[in-house]
């Protein structure tokens, strides 16, 4: 697709301006995720700017996670998530399998405000929520609470639950267009109620890990708001400091 000159506004450099203009294609579906972006020369060229100043451009945007250079291959406009795993946090054993996925209940429902203002919508605004189950070797390990925003995610509203995958991501993208592009966990600590509880086979009051996840799409919207509890005896993390 051919390119205008990139407008400066006021207080803008030219390469984050330029940096912008890309992430515009790149949003637009010009190059879809996992796909390969025009050459340094070619894009300075369409751009008419300078081969440096799209260089900086382009080392903005993998700052900022949405491309990738695959050294001797090119550049990529990043994959979508398929699922960050929550497991991460926990340690059930060491099998090394990969958790299945039970469906527990789904209904529209409006947004509690804590929910609104993770996904950054109205109180109010009618949600899909989901209560998942996640299991390793037949033993619920992860329950589940998901909120997906209406219409967005409304070809999921009537669908088989039973048919759906153990990763969700890759259906958010396949049955809704919606693609994963980056997810935030907040981690803190609280005790089950006796449904939650319930449903881990744990007492009720067990003290319990609690993960909050924001995701969010290529456009930066938050998609989804997700809160998964898992036996506090049972986390672990571990971070390398360099």
């Amino acid at each position: 697709m051919p390119a205008d000159i990139v407008p400066i506004e006021p207080g803008v450099s030219r390469y984050a301006a330029l940096a912008a203009a890309l992430r515009a294609r790149i949003v637009a579906g010009e190059w879809p995720a996992g796909t390969a972006i025009p050459a340094e020369q070619q894009l300075a060229a369409e751009h008419k700017v300078a081969l440096g100043t799209m260089r900086r451009a382009l080392e903005l945007l993998v700052e900022q996670g949405l491309i990738e250079r695959v050294h001797g291959r090119g550049t990529f406009v990043r994959q979508s998530l398929s699922g960050a795993p929550m497991l991460r946090f926990f340690r059930f054993g060491d099998s090394g399998e990969a958790p299945l996925s039970r469906i527990l209940g789904r209904d529209r429902i409006a947004a509690p405000a804590p929910v609104a203002r993770q996904l950054d919508i109205a109180n109010g605004t009618e949600c899909l929520r989901l209560k998942r189950l996640r299991l390793l070797g037949g033993q619920p390990c992860l329950y589940e609470e998901i909120w997906l925003p209406l219409p967005l995610f409304a070809a999921l509203a009537k669908s088989d639950t039973a048919k759906w995958p153990d990763l969700l991501y890759p259906m958010f993208a396949t049955k809704c267009g919606v693609h994963v592009h980056r997810a935030r966990d907040e981690i803190g600590f609280g005790s089950l109620t006796a449904a939650q509880a319930r449903q881990l086979a744990l007492p009720a009051g067990h003290p319990c890990a609690i993960v909050n996840r924001t995701a969010y799409d290529l456009q930066g919207r938050a998609i989804e708001a997700r809160t998964s509890r898992g036996d506090a005896h049972a986390f672990h993390y571990t971070v390398t400091i360099t």
